[in-house]
């Protein structure tokens, strides 16, 4: 496992354990503790392996979890299914080559061309790789930023026409985004076009940090979102996200107005 996915997966695990009450797993609170959350003695008494070997995943040594063992401590630090599946990545994952930008297939940019709603394509690090004229005139934006900013981060977390078009919406679909986002980036951790992201986000979001440590998993799914549009006015939409089958870091966004 590269020494970056070790260190993702020790971060990992912290995350969920400060985030646990000994209430929450059925032990009782009788001491004041000093830091938030169970104890690392705690989880690996109740996920049924040795302290020292748990300290040693927090600290992102080299060791080799079997399944039995993430699916104990995805039960003890009460992971959702989401989590689970990025634990047992984390712990198991290839290595991975250099990160190179995802190029969209011509049949894919013919489709999203075609539809009449607005529709964009993103790869494994959010990059924004294609979009249709509604897309632009919803997004406004798309097509003025240099390339090197076309990224659904940069564009939700920096620019100041993201913030006006989510309005009160926009905490919580930016928090999604960068829940998105760690789930990948947990991966490529150590591969410069990941780290330089994170980094800038850090620098130029104030909220950004905060919600990095939270540490929150989520993958791309299905939903409404309320936009304020300077020219369409206040529209509600459903997006829906799908995976390429011959590409899978390709996904399509759809949105339909309701």
């Amino acid at each position: 496992m590269p020494e970056s996915t070790r260190s993702g997966l020790g971060e990992f695990l912290r995350s969920r354990r400060e985030k646990l009450s000994p209430e929450a797993v059925g032990l009782p609170n009788r001491r004041r503790r000093r830091t938030p959350g169970l104890r690392r003695e705690e989880v690996a008494e109740l996920a049924g392996i040795g302290v020292d070997w748990y300290v040693r995943l927090e600290q992102g040594r080299s060791v080799s979890p079997s399944v039995t063992t993430l699916d104990a401590l995805a039960r003890v630090l009460h992971m959702d299914d989401t989590e689970k599946k990025h634990l047992r990545v984390l712990a198991h994952g290839p290595r991975r080559h250099p990160f190179v930008r995802e190029h969209v297939p011509e049949a894919i940019q013919h489709l999203i061309a075609g539809l009449d709603r607005p529709a964009y394509v993103t790869g494994r690090r959010l990059d924004l790789l294609a979009w249709n004229d509604a897309a632009s005139e919803l997004f406004t934006g798309f097509d003025r930023v240099p390339d090197e900013d076309r990224n659904t981060l940069v564009y939700l977390l920096l620019d100041p026409q993201a913030r006006h078009l989510f309005g009160p919406g926009w905490s919580e679909e930016a928090r999604r985004v960068v829940a998105q986002f760690r789930a990948t980036h947990d991966l490529w951790a150590a591969d410069p076009s990941f780290a330089d992201l994170s980094t800038r986000l850090r620098r130029d979001c104030p909220e950004f940090a905060a919600w990095w440590a939270q540490h929150s998993i989520a993958t791309s799914g299905n939903g409404q979102k309320t936009l304020r549009h300077p020219a369409q006015g206040v529209r509600t939409f459903g997006y829906a996200t799908f995976q390429a089958n011959d590409h899978p870091a390709l996904k399509l966004s759809i949105y339909t107005p309701l």
